[in-house]
């Protein structure tokens, strides 16, 4: 075997070996085991229970096609045999570098393959087949407990909503309210559909709203919300907007439209995945914004966690 693959097998083991350890004694079933460690093999690798998701990351490799498909053989062949799971259970992605929420979620044309996982006892279908993303973002599984720990008899809006993982965990932490918005009918259905899946049907106690939330958030009313969970996309072409949404421009825009919509003493929960964000804490109309974003990094994102947490109270 090149020395390559050799130095990728013995990686993958040992941050296998360390991280399902740990996860098992977690009882986690889905977590992150690999994210681009090696220049060689520039990977993200998640195992969801029986399966594993690879997404490939762009890169200038200067392999011929049939090169890069051995390349890709290989990759499989040593991520099958580490972690012993069969080789049909391995789903590979190619992820080119994205500037909107719409490649994100654009659909992949293949065969179709959705399975259900637990996390933390709760059920979500995921998709590791369709699309870039597989519906249950790993890296947020600590925010979830922690709104799912405040929710109860609690008003939660849950805005960029995405597959509703959020209102799940809302929900079960016995939320008196969960209002689920997204643009996007097909998430918005897997978010209905998650919901069922543990128990959770669509009601006047849990609302789902399909519409643009720069649009919408104005519409809202005042003063109705405990707990708002704001995960905006990094770009978005929007008509409320004169130009285009940039998050790093006009995150604190959006953070004060949500804020008028708290209740005293009411919570934001915001994040973005964008690399070089910087907080405009002082445009925000908040004396207590705080950055939780290490408190809400797991066991699989202590090495690498692309994206950053925050905490803003009304006041």
């Amino acid at each position: 075997m090149d020395t390559k693959y050799t130095e990728f097998k013995n990686r993958l083991t040992k941050l296998y070996g360390r991280l399902g350890k740990i996860a098992r004694k977690s009882g986690i079933t889905c977590f992150r085991i690999y994210d681009l460690d090696l220049p060689d093999f520039p990977l993200m690798i998640d195992k969801f229970e029986d399966y594993v998701y690879v997404a490939e990351y762009e890169r200038n490799h200067n392999l011929t096609s049939g090169e890069h498909n051995f390349w890709l053989e290989m990759s499989k062949e040593i991520i099958a045999d580490v972690m012993d799971i069969p080789m049909q259970n391995i789903f590979f992605k190619s992820r080119r570098n994205i500037k909107s929420r719409d490649d994100q979620y654009t659909k992949i044309e293949g065969q179709k393959k959705e399975v259900l996982v637990k996390e933390d006892g709760l059920i979500f279908k995921i998709n590791l087949s369709d699309y870039l993303d597989t519906g249950l973002f790993l890296d947020h599984r600590k925010t979830r407990k922690l709104v799912k720990s405040q929710s109860e008899g609690k008003n939660i809006l849950n805005l960029f909503a995405y597959t509703g993982s959020f209102s799940v965990y809302a929900a079960a932490g016995n939320a008196n309210s969960v209002y689920t918005l997204d643009i996007s009918k097909t998430y918005l259905d897997w978010a209905k559909e998650n919901m069922k899946l543990n128990g959770f049907e669509e009601s006047d106690q849990y609302q789902f709203i399909q519409g643009d939330v720069l649009m919408n958030v104005d519409l809202l009313k005042p003063k109705s919300f405990d707990v708002i969970i704001l995960d905006p996309p990094s770009f978005s072409n929007s008509k409320r907007m004169q130009t285009a949404f940039d998050i790093q421009r006009d995150h604190w825009w959006l953070i004060n439209k949500c804020l008028l919509l708290l209740k005293d003493s009411g919570i934001i929960y915001f994040s973005t995945n964008l690399s070089k964000f910087k907080l405009y804490a002082e445009k925000i109309n908040s004396g207590q914004v705080k950055d939780i974003t290490s408190a809400t990094k797991d066991f699989d994102f202590e090495r690498k966690l692309k994206r950053y947490c925050y905490k803003i109270e009304k006041g």
